[in-house]
């Protein structure tokens, strides 16, 4: 399975903005240190993420990453 949402883990800052915004949940804080000392934040259930891309519009830093699956429409 693909991923649809991508953190840049070394130059997330943990402000936790994206776990709050979230609306199904599947993004956490994780329980290690980027190299300046943050908790990088990361979808723990790739399948149940929606690709709202809330958590990209309210990141401060720009360190997400949305993938929306492309559809493709057959003719007839």
């Amino acid at each position: 399975m693909e991923k649809k949402v991508v953190f840049n883990e070394d130059t997330c800052k943990s402000c936790g903005l994206c776990v709050q915004v979230c609306p199904t949940n599947v993004i956490f804080l994780a329980d290690y240190l980027n190299g300046k000392g943050y908790r990088p934040a990361s979808v723990v259930d790739q399948e149940n993420c929606i690709s709202c891309a809330k958590c990209a519009q309210i990141c401060p830093d720009a360190v997400i990453a949305v993938y929306r699956p492309v559809k493709i429409l057959q003719t007839v």
